[in-house]
């Protein structure tokens, strides 16, 4: 019995001087913030630590790449200076990094590029961008480069043309973000699981509305849906498989664009934005509709403010289409444009920018959008003060 006892005592000593090894060889496996340091000992667990930082530094250079939000533009003719003009406005107010995709016209490829590359190294930071030529289907290259405006139906093909890419946000050349880029992009989490694309109604207004008082052609809800700003889940966008007036089988993004082109195109006066109206007709589930104020144009303010979302929290992205940049017939909006075009950068956004733009807009509340610009203001000072914050914080 004495035997017994003590062998016993033998054994649960050495048990428990082996739970005691490997409990502190756990510990010596990790540092005070949970992180393993070495799996052997040795030569062999160094290069297990090496594997794991090159592990961890990959995971965080991926996790930076796809905080990224993904921008896209089609730039043909003069539309250079009012591209960077947009392309400024994202860099300047977005605290996430960008990736800019310009379409362009080939003898525009060196100016995007020179002039990209001579901004500022500390705002050269914030983004990446890539140039690309414009390119349509060959056998129908000429129908669709004239289609509209000159390149526009271009967007129609990002899907297909970048096929690596799985969201992006296209925008025209003549939009204005006044908060970051980084909050509609965020709206890509708000997709129900049949949604693949958002866009703002064409007008708020049905009385003042042109799809449901001039269309020739089916047209998305009540008065349409505006493509100048269009944001994109494009994986689900070419997987889907679409409804149609063609023929009773659904159709995929790439067979269905040149039908509906030959199917309408007596009928269409706005080109690719009509064909997109005709596609969410037939396939309403797949569209997010957002409020007015992610594409506020001169049509909700010339007949008096009718844009409610932008009356309660100000405008978020400005469309001026119609040229209205460049012309004096709504001063308002040209007097955003010109602010964000003239500001240096590396100054003060508050008193370079938005103190100046204000003192602009003052002169323009003879027309009915000069009256309603301080929705125009609105947003853009808290995206500037919390910029500048952040720019402070960093510090």
């Amino acid at each position: 019995m004495l035997f017994t006892f003590f062998s016993l005592l033998y054994v649960f000593n050495q048990l428990a001087s082996t739970l005691e090894d490997r409990d502190d060889w756990s510990l010596r496996e990790h540092d005070t913030g949970g992180h393993l340091i070495r799996k052997t000992p040795g030569l062999e667990g160094l290069r297990d630590r090496e594997g794991l930082d090159r592990e961890r530094s990959e995971s965080a250079a991926k996790k930076r790449i796809d905080e990224r939000s993904h921008l896209a533009v089609v730039a043909c003719g003069p539309r250079l200076e009012e591209t960077l003009t947009m392309l400024k406005s994202a860099v300047l107010l977005s605290k996430k990094p960008l990736h800019f995709y310009i379409f362009a016209e080939d003898d525009l490829h060196d100016s995007f590029r020179n002039a990209l590359v001579s901004w500022p190294r500390a705002v050269q930071t914030k983004f990446n961008f890539t140039i690309y030529p414009i390119t349509f289907p060959k056998e129908n290259a000429n129908e669709w480069k004239k289609l509209f405006k000159p390149c526009a139906s271009q967007r129609l093909f990002l899907p297909l043309i970048l096929k690596e890419v799985d969201s992006l946000l296209y925008v025209d050349t003549d939009i204005l973000f006044l908060q970051p880029v980084e909050d509609i992009w965020a709206l890509l989490s708000h997709f129900n699981s049949s949604q693949l694309a958002a866009m703002a109604p064409e007008h708020e207004e049905p009385r003042i509305g042109w799809y449901n008082r001039f269309a020739r052609h089916p047209y998305y809800g009540k008065t349409g849906i505006n493509s100048g700003v269009m944001l994109m889940n494009m994986t689900r966008l070419r997987e889907k498989f679409f409804k149609n007036d063609m023929t009773t089988v659904a159709l995929r993004w790439e067979e269905i664009l040149m039908p509906l082109l030959q199917k309408y195109k007596l009928n269409i006066t706005w080109g690719d934005q009509d064909l997109l109206n005709i596609i969410f007709h037939h396939n309403p589930e797949s569209l997010y509709v957002v409020p007015c104020q992610w594409n506020y144009r001169p049509d909700h303010c010339i007949y008096g403010s009718n844009c409610q979302q932008a009356e309660q929290e100000g405008v978020f992205i400005l469309h001026g289409n119609r040229g209205v940049y460049h012309d004096d017939k709504q001063p308002a909006f040209r007097a955003v444009y010109e602010a964000i075009q003239k500001y240096p950068f590396g100054e003060n956004m508050e008193t370079s920018l938005l103190h100046p733009l204000e003192a602009s807009l003052q002169s323009t509340t003879n027309t009915y959008c000069g009256r309603a610009s301080h929705l125009f203001t609105k947003k853009l000072k808290q995206s500037i003060v919390s910029v500048q914050q952040d720019v402070t914080q960093r510090r």
